[in-house]
């Protein structure tokens, strides 16, 4: 009976192996399921005859399995173990007696023993073996030891959303170090209170990086409280709740971020001396006496300034700042996230720089109008659906520039009717005069995106050694993985961009750039092919085989369509709103690359459904009400609900901002929280956040979806210690001294909708033992 049951389960096999694999040949793809179907079709025939040639032939897919894997996936235990899992499991069971009761003919016990011992051999070797690896040494040596950190910030503290108007998440702490890094442990934990709830959108997110001034950490929380802690022992100190309302239309309920700012012209103790600035999501920004969050009324309108002022197409729940601005020369910029893909008449992607003190418009730079920079007088409106700035941008005042990170026009898919200006600006690093908003110089990533492909971190600001002289450098990374690295002052690059071909053949109507710039540093990944799809099984590995062929792709920069295309890197960016580390004196940088592909399917006007109850998001069916074309985006995912492409689909990685060589490159994160078991295993998992770096010589991150906090050796990129977080940690560290001079570690843990990891409502504070 047991005979005649393996045959049936080996027919069915056949059946779908064969089958599929009809389909994938058909497409182009791999004609090996056709082969091992056949080939499991006849095993199963032979049993039920009782025939022990099936065992010989069993034993046949086996090793040709086995070469079949090693000669697409390479010795890479993550790639073979889909390939060869469940063939090697009916090996084994049917070297069990019952299995093969009353076969009769040629034993064939031995070669199908040799066969397992041969697949068992090669698995573990390729446990040992990580082919994807990168190993190497990032440069030791203080190329500048008295680097330019930017602005006046005490070495203790953490002032800026990048710790300085630079941006570059860098601390001169150095009382952690690698030799001490793994002593760490739990200094104090602190809860906010404010936890998503069952009416919050999906993207409701804890995204924020501390601020620490004097005694004091600043933070906010999704819903925007701004909450005051001492910094040593972690006591709230005081709160303030600007009493938002929730709202469906927002497709992110979160905060990155506070400003600080103290006012020299205010005696220190005297009220609102020093303030704290709360952007809001109902698109507020409010200013706050630091010392006891009481509302400096001498702002704005009472305290408040309303950033929906000019704006076109003002929705509740289209517009509002999720990103901390940036307070330099007396004034605070301002940008704000739009809702991608919601409608053609969408709020203006304005930047606007406001007196600190009084809140009064200075100049505002709309990507749409970009030579009228003076203020909009009342009645006038900025320019709907320009590009926008939803992340922070970064300054250096000595040279009067400040330097703005810019997104795409939405809809972000459909490039017909996009203005000259917005074709210029688009997906950009943009230079603009501080003191009077004018354009100095523009550095394009992508041409005429349709991906969106935003820039969307932070640009990191240090000082970089070349051939020529010490040059004042931006570091920008982008989603699309490529790093550029330019002179501030003029946008020129110091580590070449060149021009490379990009695919065509957009809907009617729509153009291409025939041309895409591309860094000589970049983290681009290889063109996906049928070999690097992925699943548990051999079954979901080719579901994603066939659904892949059945995409059009041609690599990065495939253009959206109807039929369906596949966006690699996609829109969840190799880098997103986390951005790199940089340590300016060994001019080197620290960043955790993520690999997730996306799918991205056009539909026509006349078969959009109408509109429902749905919450905002940017996956599922964007609807770009307006324009002839809907949307549908989400991950590239197989039938199991996991990514279709093989791990890694995250790392860790260094590289020489002098040379622009990668120095290393090593998976991070297990799928713990990935799956319902714990499982330990080091595939290498996506994460959103950023990094942090410090004198020591080790870089921290959070990030992952696995809920950890890990520091790394900034040299090697090895890891050194890691601690449990209660909750998802995409977020970005920080760190700084408390009165008796011990180094504080500080990560806000509360989880990410978008990526599912754990929410919660925590700051954790960490320190060496006394």
């Amino acid at each position: 009976m047991a005979t005649i049951l393996t045959a049936v389960v080996l027919a069915l096999i056949g059946l779908v192996l064969g089958g599929g694999g009809i389909q994938l040949a058909v497409l182009g793809g791999s004609w090996y399921y056709v082969i091992v179907g056949l080939a499991f079709l006849i095993t199963a025939l032979l049993l039920f005859r009782r025939n022990s040639i099936a065992l010989w032939l069993y034993a046949a897919i086996v090793i040709g399995t086995l070469c079949w894997a090693v000669w697409e996936a390479g010795f890479d235990w993550w790639d073979l173990g889909p390939r060869g899992g469940v063939i090697v499991l009916l090996a084994l069971w049917l070297l069990i007696p019952w299995a093969r009761r009353g076969l009769s003919g040629p034993d064939g016990r031995a070669p199908l023993i040799l066969a397992v011992l041969a697949s068992l051999a090669v698995a573990g070797y390729s446990m040992t073996a990580d082919p994807r690896d990168i190993a190497g040494e990032l440069n030791a040596d203080k190329v500048t030891p008295t680097a330019d950190l930017g602005g006046n910030v005490p070495e203790g503290e953490w002032h800026f959303y990048g710790r300085t108007p630079y941006g570059q998440r860098f601390s001169p702490l150095n009382q952690i170090t690698v030799d001490n890094v793994a002593s760490l442990q739990p200094a104090w934990t602190y809860r906010t209170g404010d936890v998503k709830g069952p009416d919050d959108i999906g993207e409701t997110t804890y995204q924020v990086t501390p601020l620490k001034i004097g005694d004091a950490l600043f933070i906010c929380t999704p819903h925007n409280f701004a909450i005051a802690i001492d910094a040593a022992s972690g006591k709230e100190k005081w709160r303030f709740d600007p009493k938002i309302k929730l709202d469906p239309n927002r497709q992110h309920q979160t905060c990155r971020g506070v400003s600080y700012y103290a006012d020299g012209k205010i005696a220190a103790g005297q009220p609102c001396a020093a303030r704290v600035y709360l952007p809001t999501s109902d698109a507020r920004l409010i200013a706050l006496d630091a010392a006891n969050g009481q509302v400096c009324a001498s702002f704005a309108e009472g305290g408040t300034l309303n950033l929906l002022a000019n704006m076109p197409y003002p929705k509740s729940g289209y517009y509002y700042s999720t990103s901390a601005p940036l307070i330099v020369g007396g004034k605070i910029i301002v940008g704000g996230a739009v809702n991608d893909n919601y409608s053609t008449q969408e709020p203006s992607g304005v930047i606007r720089a406001f007196d600190v003190d009084s809140g009064a418009l200075l100049w505002n730079w709309d990507s749409g109008n970009p030579d009228q920079t003076t203020p909009l007088p009342t009645g006038q409106t900025y320019t709907n659906n320009s590009p926008n700035m939803w992340s922070t941008p970064s300054a250096d005042e000595k040279l009067g520039l400040l330097y703005v990170p810019l997104g795409n026009q939405t809809p972000d898919q459909l490039g017909a009717g996009r203005s000259a200006n917005v074709e210029k600006f688009s997906s950009s690093i943009t230079a603009l005069d501080l003191n009077s908003g004018q354009v100095r110089w523009v550095r394009q990533t992508v041409h005429h995106d349709l991906w969106d492909m935003d820039v969307p971190a932070q640009p990191t600001l240090v000082d970089i050694t070349t051939s020529s002289g010490v040059v004042p450098a931006l570091v920008g990374p982008t989603k699309q993985g490529d790093l550029y690295v330019l002179n501030r002052r003029s946008g020129e690059p110091i580590i070449p961009v060149k021009e490379v071909p990009a695919p065509g053949g957009a809907i009617e109507g729509d153009h291409t750039s025939p041309t895409q710039p591309e860094s000589d540093l970049s983290f681009n990944p290889k063109p996906l092919t049928g070999a690097d799809m992925w699943g548990i099984t051999m079954f979901d590995q080719l579901a994603c085989r066939i659904e892949l062929r059945g995409l059009r792709y041609e690599g990065r920069y495939t253009p959206p369509s109807v039929q369906g295309s596949l966006i690699y890197p996609g829109n969840f960016g190799v880098f997103n709103w986390g951005g790199v580390a940089v340590d300016p004196v060994r001019q080197v940088m620290f960043g955790m690359p993520t690999y997730l592909a996306f799918k991205s399917q056009l539909v026509p006007r006349d078969q959009v459904p109408p509109p429902d109850e749905g919450r905002g998001s940017e996956q599922g069916l964007n609807r770009n009400e307006g324009a002839p074309y809907a949307v549908v985006m989400g991950p590239f995912l197989s039938p199991l609900g996991i990514p279709c492409q093989a791990p890694p689909w995250g790392y860790v990685a260094g590289a020489d901002l002098r040379t622009g060589k990668i120095a290393y490159k090593h998976r991070n994160g297990t799928v713990r929280d990935m799956t319902p078991l714990p499982l330990p295993f080091k595939v290498g998992v996506p994460g959103i956040g950023g990094p942090m770096i410090t004198a020591g010589g080790v870089a921290f991150l959070g990030a992952a979806v696995d809920d950890y906090l890990r520091a790394y050796d900034l040299t090697t990129g090895r890891q050194l210690w890691k601690a449990r977080l209660p909750a998802g940690g995409q977020s970005t560290p920080m760190t700084y001294t408390v009165g008796d001079g011990r180094q504080f570690l500080v990560i806000v843990a509360g989880g990410h909708g978008s990526v599912g990891t754990k929410p919660g409502d925590y700051v954790m504070a960490y320190t060496l033992p006394k």
